[in-house]
């Protein structure tokens, strides 16, 4: 009796040295993870500081109604406002519905075979290629295949292949995650294929859909190396009026004022990042906002 006695507190102890320890391990790397955390709030404070800083003596309202110029008191953000609007909403008008189809089909229509597998395979590799292939590539089938020229649309285009993967595999992933009762209630009453999809698992998917578009409408607005190359202008003195106009935006607008040797120009370019956050912010709210209400129509 003793000796099982003693073979018990034996192990209890052992277990309590055991659990002290993977417990101190644990609070090591809480507090790593604490400060990485705190380290990337820290910087992203400098930075928004360092550019409000910067930009806010230049805040006026004439940077909305005045265009690109060569003296930094006359120069505004009207043509590159005006041209990131026309660019970033062809782009949602292309890259979602596009977007949102295709997880649609490579979840619930296609085939599962070695094809969808290579699909698959190859639109998470594309979600990692760099920007400026995208640019190469609108470049070579938008401007100069296609004959769009250096225009609106064939930056959109671009843009919308850039984004497309990212919406792809997050409309996948929100459309897994809807419950597999939610489909099998629905066919047992009878309802097609496309009568679950639509009135069932779209809706049910819609926050995590709409989170995905946000990161891919977020990463649109702020690239640059794409719409160089498509043959965005880095002085333009006036809006674009058509789908096929030349064309700037905000980013292009922004990296040509830092690259001038002028200090009024570069403050004028952190009054166009503060402009540019702005923008973002809006649009993230309004997508935001949409996903709380869907969010509540859940199952």
């Amino acid at each position: 009796m003793s000796i099982a006695t003693e073979a018990r507190a034996g192990v209890t102890a052992a277990a309590g040295s055991n659990l002290g320890r993977r417990n101190g391990v644990a609070a090591i790397w809480q507090v790593l993870f604490a400060l990485a955390t705190s380290f990337a709030v820290l910087a992203l404070a400098v930075l928004l500081i360092t550019i409000v800083n910067d930009g806010k003596d230049w805040l006026r309202w004439d940077l909305f109604t005045q265009s690109n110029s060569r003296n930094a008191e006359d120069a505004g953000f009207q043509s590159g406002i005006i041209g990131t609007f026309w660019v970033i909403s062809l782009t949602a008008l292309v890259a979602i519905p596009v977007g949102i189809g295709a997880a649609i089909y490579l979840e619930d229509y296609a085939p599962r075979n070695w094809w969808s597998r290579i699909l698959q395979t190859n639109i998470s590799n594309l979600a990692g290629v760099p920007s400026v292939v995208y640019g190469l590539l609108g470049l070579g089938l938008f401007v100069y295949f296609l004959g769009f020229d250096r225009s609106v649309l064939a930056a959109a285009l671009t843009m919308a292949l850039l984004i497309l993967p990212i919406i792809i595999i997050a409309s996948q992933e929100s459309i897994r995650a809807v419950p597999s009762s939610l489909r099998e209630a629905a066919f047992a009453l009878g309802a097609t294929k496309w009568q679950v999809a639509r009135s069932h698992v779209l809706p049910a998917a819609m926050p995590g859909i709409l989170t995905g578009t946000i990161l891919a409408l977020s990463r649109a607005i702020g690239e640059t190396a794409p719409v160089v190359v498509v043959g965005a202008a880095l002085f333009l003195s006036h809006n674009p009026d058509s789908l096929l106009s030349r064309f700037t935006v905000l980013p292009v607008q922004i990296y040509q004022w830092t690259a001038r040797p002028q200090q009024d120009f570069r403050d004028l370019a952190a009054a166009g990042i503060i402009i540019l956050l702005v923008m973002l912010l809006l649009m993230n709210s309004v997508a935001i906002y949409f996903r709380q209400r869907f969010s509540r129509n859940r199952w």
